[in-house]
């Protein structure tokens, strides 16, 4: 089966007239189709280029990407992106910062329409249809983001960060969730994580990066059931095992080289 992503060897390098730094060295790992993929590592190490690298946004220094087993050269249809902040326009309601994904790339409305009202229904979001974005909590305006970066069905959804400024409990909230929309709409998540427990409950692979210049560490398994209760999944002991195993792995990542 041909994976959905494959990073072959890349690394990326950034110049300036007074120096140049390697923010990546010869990364190479795979995401299977429908696959869920954390990317961990210390701050700094590479991780937020890697993302920007895989949606065709930034292009390597050396190496290559691949999406379905085509060169990643350019933006992409088929890819979503939820960054570290929700970003809504303020003067639109939470429907139509959803929908403002169809008027950009000219989607058929009534099909636009269609997507958004089974996206607010997955997310819990269809009561709130008509609010603004002021009357959201943070965990809302975020799923609102969710559904934006799916409303025109990417095969690969990004993200970056996107529950790091939210308070524990409704980050928990926000994985039991991201969860339940990944198995529903089988979208191959990439997510960008500090939090080992997150990357743990929610990934089926978790890649570790070195500190700068990033290189792979590890890339971790993870064993458990493909349904997860998120509090017998904590209290389970294979996850304190991978957590312990990451944080591990996270402890000597910090011994990476730096140009």
């Amino acid at each position: 089966m041909t994976p959905e992503i494959e990073v072959d060897n890349v690394s990326v390098r950034f110049s300036s007239k007074h120096a140049t730094t390697s923010a990546l060295r010869d990364v190479t790992f795979e995401v299977a189709p429908k696959g869920f993929v954390s990317i961990v590592g210390p701050s700094g190490c590479g991780k937020s280029t890697l993302l920007k690298l895989i949606a065709g946004l930034l292009r390597p220094s050396a190496g290559e990407l691949r999406l379905r087993g085509t060169p990643v050269t350019s933006t992409h249809r088929e890819i979503g992106f939820v960054f570290q902040k929700a970003a809504l326009l303020e003067w639109r309601t939470v429907r139509r910062n959803i929908t403002i994904q169809g008027e950009m790339r000219d989607l058929p409305k009534r099909e636009v329409a269609t997507a958004a009202d089974e996206l607010m229904e997955l997310t819990g979001l269809t009561d709130f249809a008509d609010a603004m974005p002021h009357e959201l909590s943070g965990g809302m305006q975020q799923r609102v983001a969710v559904c934006r970066a799916l409303l025109h069905k990417p095969s690969v959804l990004l993200m970056d960060e996107p529950f790091g400024a939210l308070d524990a409990l409704t980050r928990e909230a926000m994985n039991v969730e991201l969860r339940h929309v990944w198995r529903q709409t089988g979208t191959t998540i990439v997510l960008v994580t500090h939090s080992v427990a997150e990357a743990v409950y929610l990934s089926d692979r978790v890649v570790v990066l070195t500190a700068r210049p990033g290189r792979v560490a590890e890339v971790l398994d993870i064993d458990l059931p493909v349904h997860r209760d998120y509090s017998d999944t904590m209290r389970s002991d294979e996850f304190g095992k991978k957590t312990t195993t990451l944080r591990a792995l996270l402890g000597s990542s910090h011994a990476g080289n730096h140009d």
